[in-house]
């Protein structure tokens, strides 16, 4: 019986039909079986309609919302994510750039040229990096310096003078599946824009704007809750592999039908999407490789944080121990140099009274008198001090 997405679909094929064709074809069949026992399903599970396509895979995300084939559905959400109308003007080449710092190459996902000139950059990450702000700000400052160097090469090749004033905006759209832990403190909030503005109220045009969107943070808010508006059906449209509700989307918005009717006339393809599904799953490998080293650099480094915290108090606890020593230290010596003191006061009262003849009792009750010590103490200082003929 033809599952929910077979019925609005009929071009998705059934387990079996998909399964022969695999066996049939001895590439299909290899790659098939290097992957583990849940990917196979994940991958029958997507493409016999029993799940719904996560759209956040790059390929999946390409094939719908190709800016060079349907320029106006990227149009649409781009609308509504930068709250402004937006007209694409031309799709720009993935240009490699090598970060010297990290070995590797920043390459944008979908990059493209408004009518405004701005700029627009729209990643999808099924994984969140680490430092998603930091990433952020270099994938911006990259897509800056691009527009900035071919603004000069083609005022150049018009000839006239570069001028500043030709750097419009550019915009980093990132898509999350699943977000950094950073997004995890705005409560309630899952589509976050940032411009960049000073606080002396000075209308500068700084240029660096981002939106960041929080796919998993949505679906957590929006559990239960209804498609309300076009944003909540991108969202849904972006998120989620429901087939009851991609059934529910399709039934407020019809028009998303086209968008999925092409992603699964594109699956029946099956070399095809078993390549890009192979090629996800690498990519997914890598960066999930990639986050658990952020998070074990940053763990190290907080770590790190901690035990010179630990240290610089055990310092600041040394240098107290170091000064009380030395209070201690000074009293000691103040207490010695008293007890010479009263030892050389004693040995010659006791000489005195000695040389006065006095007994021994009475040199005590002067040392009493005259020096107000102890009885005890007086009677120890005659004993030490008197000489026996």
């Amino acid at each position: 019986m033809a599952n929910k997405l077979q019925q609005r679909f009929p071009m998705i094929r059934s387990r079996e039909q998909i399964l022969l064709e695999i066996q049939e074809n001895e590439h299909l069949r290899n790659e098939f079986r290097a992957w583990e026992p849940e990917q196979q399903e994940l991958f029958l599970d997507i493409f016999t309609g029993a799940a719904g396509v996560k759209m956040l895979y790059d390929g999946y995300f390409k094939i719908v919302l190709d800016p060079e084939v349907h320029p106006e559905r990227l149009e649409r959400i781009l609308s509504l994510l930068l709250q402004q109308q937006v007209k694409i003007l031309t799709v720009l080449p993935n240009e490699g750039v090598k970060i010297a710092d990290e070995g590797s190459l920043l390459i944008m996902d979908i990059v493209v040229r408004l009518a405004d000139g701005s700029i627009a950059n729209v990643e999808c990450q099924k994984n969140g990096y680490a430092f998603p702000g930091q990433r952020a700000a270099c994938y911006s400052a990259d897509l800056l310096m691009r527009q900035y160097r071919r603004e000069k090469k083609e005022s150049a090749k018009a000839g006239r003078k570069f001028s500043y004033r030709d750097i419009k905006s550019v915009y980093t759209i990132i898509f999350y599946e699943k977000s950094p832990s950073e997004f995890r403190n705005s409560s309630g909030c899952y589509i976050h824009r940032s411009g960049q503005v000073l606080d002396s109220g000075i209308p500068l045009e700084l240029l660096q704007k981002f939106v960041f969107v929080n796919l998993d943070i949505y679906f957590e808010i929006h559990q239960n809750s209804n498609i309300e508006n076009e944003m909540d059906a991108w969202l849904m449209f972006l998120g989620t592999d429901d087939p009851d509700r991609i059934v529910s989307l399709l039934d407020q918005y019809p028009w998303f039908e086209n968008l999925y009717r092409d992603l699964y006339t594109a699956c029946c393809n099956t070399e095809k999407v078993m390549d890009m599904f192979s090629e996800e799953l690498r990519i997914l490998d890598r960066n999930t490789a990639q986050y658990m080293i952020d998070e074990m650099e940053a763990e190290i480094r907080k770590q790190g944080e901690q035990l010179k915290e630990k240290d610089a108090q055990i310092e600041e606890k040394d240098a107290q121990i170091e000064e009380r020593d030395a209070k201690l230290q000074e009293k000691t010596n103040q207490l010695e140099s008293q007890n010479l003191m009263l030892e050389k006061v004693s040995r010659s009262l006791v000489e005195e009274c000695r040389e006065q003849g006095k007994s021994r009792a009475e040199a005590g009750r002067v040392l009493c008198d005259r020096m107000g010590m102890d009885p005890d103490l007086a009677g120890e200082m005659v004993q030490k001090f008197w000489r026996n003929d």
